[in-house]
């Protein structure tokens, strides 16, 4: 294929395939071309129409194209409400709506997604053209989503660090092929980079900064990463050292996600509390090897901590539940489903401690009976959503307890749970915004 100097927004994609996004929008047109997908680049359409089948408009009907007589900032500001493929057909009808289309300002993001797309060539496509009135660097980029996107590699993830020194948000969630130095490189060249998804890249195993970049900031250089928000779900081989060098270089973390990172212990999360002390959220849920001796160094956080997933953490019982009621009193989200050590004993810890508790999920833990949703009901009025999923040893009389008290219970999860529809019409008639999730055919 014979590529121009000047790229078309266009991007085509196999068919029925939605493959690019401005963040905005739905996908591009679509076309099959040798089993891939490609960037197509050609130059800007002529001022005038000269092909012999398309008549000129009289000069009664050019009269009337009082759009024309619109300032480029109003065609701008109509551009930004349209999706990427309206723009991209925009982009075709003259070299001045060209020249609009592609003015930086519309493309603060981008998105691809896709198995089949050619991502490292859409990016350097775009990316080009984009650098076209700043040379080689995008300045008006900040987020660029590529999720699901197999055939990604660390060559377009270079192409963005190269290019996207202001970019912020960086999702490129199971893309197989992407590996450390690349993230390593990204983080580097990208200082304003505050969220960051990694999620199922089973290759990344560290964040962390370039040794060039190292060797030139002073020794508190760990700082210099301003990482926020950062998902590792799913990154199988992330082990305690990975998790030490990702905490010491991103210590503004608020936003932690581990979940399925097997082979995370409690060492791991010592390192996270030593360097991270402004974490929000935080979830290890499916980590087993994360016990009671986690929860005393998560407990650490204090006040601080407002949501925490401890789901299927088999060795969590009573005792980590403890420290957390003690310390964070704040808490408003806590998800421990599947931890079959937490017994009503746990739950009145947690019901008179964390009294501003919006949501909770207990299902899956037979010792909790009503005795613990009765301290639940009795301490946190403010609870919309609770789950008790395959609860065993929950009855009726307990759910009536929480919905003469929880007035606000927008969720109720009792799936295979022993309870009689009765108790499932008592709880609809006091919590009458309440979605119930339950598996009574008798019940509608």
């Amino acid at each position: 294929m014979r590529t121009l100097s000047t790229p078309s927004p266009a991007l085509i994609c196999p068919q029925n395939l939605h493959s690019f996004q401005n963040g905005r929008g739905s996908s591009t047109s679509s076309s099959s071309i040798t089993g891939e997908t490609v960037a197509i680049v050609h130059s800007p359409p002529p001022t005038r129409l000269t092909h012999p089948l398309i008549r000129l408009a009289s000069k009664h009907q050019k009269e009337q194209a009082n759009i024309d007589r619109l300032p480029d900032q109003c065609i701008i500001q109509i551009f930004s409400y349209l999706p990427t493929n309206q723009l991209c057909r925009c982009a075709r009808v003259c070299r001045s709506w060209y020249n609009l289309a592609w003015d930086p300002r519309l493309w603060r993001t981008i998105r691809l997604t896709g198995e089949t797309l050619s991502v490292d060539r859409a990016l350097k496509v775009l990316t080009r053209r984009l650098c076209q009135d700043t040379p080689n660097v995008c300045l008006m980029l900040e987020t660029v989503i590529v999720s699901g996107c197999r055939r990604l590699t660390d060559r377009g993830l270079y192409t963005i660090a190269q290019c996207c020194p202001e970019l912020r948000r960086l999702e490129v969630s199971n893309c197989y092929n992407i590996s450390n130095e690349a993230v390593f490189d990204v983080v580097s060249l990208c200082p304003n980079l505050e969220h960051l998804d990694v999620s199922g890249c089973s290759k990344v195993t560290c964040i962390s900064l370039t040794r060039e970049a190292s060797i030139k900031l002073s020794p508190m250089h760990g700082k210099q990463i301003s990482i926020r928000f950062l998902d590792m779900t799913d990154c199988f081989v992330l082990e305690d050292e990975g998790l030490h060098t990702i905490a010491a270089h991103c210590t503004q973390l608020t936003h932690l996600y581990l979940r399925r990172c097997i082979r995370i212990t409690d060492e791991g999360l010592r390192y996270i509390m030593i360097y991270c002390t402004s974490i929000k959220e935080l979830s290890v849920s499916d980590c087993r090897f994360v016990s009671d001796f986690g929860m005393r160094e998560i407990a650490k956080l204090e006040s601080r901590l407002r949501y925490l997933s401890i789901a299927h953490c088999g060795r969590i019982t009573d005792v980590g539940i403890r420290y957390i009621a003690k310390y964070c009193s704040k808490l408003r989200y806590l998800n421990a489903r599947g931890c079959e050590g937490i017994t009503d004993h746990g739950v009145e810890y947690l019901a008179k401690n964390c009294t501003k508790l919006k949501s909770l999920d207990i299902g899956k833990c037979p010792l909790v009976s009503d005795i613990g949703l009765e301290f639940l009901a009795l301490n946190c009025f403010n609870l919309k959503r609770l789950s008790l999923k395959s609860c065993e040893s929950i009855t009726g009389q307990g759910l009536q307890i929480v919905a003469a008290n929880c007035f606000d219970l927008q969720m109720l999860n009792v799936q295979d749970c022993e309870v009689s529809v009765e108790a499932l019409r008592f709880v609809k008639r006091h919590c009458k915004r309440c979605i119930i999730e339950h598996t009574n055919p008798a019940f509608f």
